[in-house]
């Protein structure tokens, strides 16, 4: 048994999270389903999500997954109406899906660059414009952008990506407050090292990798994607009925 919160407002309801198939939107996805709601989920990588969707096949509603390239507009239009058609109208839209590759400035290019921005930044806004009469036609809704915490102290290695989750911040108050008057709350989660299979596989190999930054949060315990998920669960929920145009930090503190 969970020792952790569960949210009643949250059964039924149709999520849509982007990039659910792994990582911490994998866990995003598990968490919704486990509060009893309709998720469906977008990404590419089809094993992984097929595998996901069995793990939740006893769950109250059977995931829905997706295949689509958040790159291309239409299809991810034509994805979200898929969802609505099948599920309902989308009341919590979670977007998740970013790619955090290391680069050096040097060796950026400017199709590099373009592409850092089509994944990382520009599926975030016109995912939040597809769903946005959905929620109004419901009279409430909740959108949950992905920042992170690696803009904040200057990602040397990594420029393109913090400028996009930099951005994000600057797109979850913008979207507040365009779609505030029709009862629909935009906020951004900044989520500090989480250690992902992908970071583990790309960045953190070693357990002294993962020891050391660990020994650089306060709270000196290794951060996973579930405790990515509860905040998301918190701020799509009615518990966070009057929250909007808000960042949280979720890093454990990291130094």
């Amino acid at each position: 048994m969970s020792q952790y919160a569960r949210y009643p407002s949250l059964a039924g309801c149709v999520v849509l999270v982007t990039g659910g198939a792994s990582g911490i939107g994998a866990d995003v996805v598990r968490a919704f389903a486990e509060n009893d709601a309709r998720v469906a989920f977008l990404d590419i990588q089809d094993e992984a999500a097929d595998a996901l969707v069995a793990d939740l096949a006893t769950a109250t509603h059977k995931p829905l997954y997706l295949h689509c390239d958040l790159t291309d507009i239409e299809a991810l239009r034509a994805a979200i109406e898929t969802v609505r058609t099948r599920l309902g109208p989308v009341a919590v839209l979670v977007n998740n899906a970013a790619n955090d590759d290391r680069h050096q400035v040097a060796d950026v290019t400017v199709e590099y660059w373009d592409r850092a921005q089509d994944i990382n930044l520009r599926p975030q806004f016109f995912a939040a414009q597809a769903v946005h009469p959905h929620m109004r036609a419901l009279g409430h809704g909740s959108i949950i952008n992905f920042s992170s915490i690696s803009w904040r102290n200057g990602a040397d290695a990594m420029a393109a990506y913090a400028t996009a989750k930099a951005a994000v911040l600057g797109l979850t108050k913008a979207l507040a407050r365009a779609f505030g008057p029709d009862n629909i709350r935009v906020n951004a989660i900044e989520p500090g090292a989480v250690m992902t299979e992908r970071q583990r596989q790309l960045w953190y190999r070693t357990p002294q990798s993962i020891e050391a930054m660990v020994g650089r949060q306060l709270i000196r315990k290794v951060l996973t994607g579930e405790e990515i998920a509860r905040m998301v669960l918190f701020l799509a929920a009615d518990d966070s009925a009057m929250i909007t145009k808000q960042s949280f930090i979720v890093d454990a503190g990291l130094a």
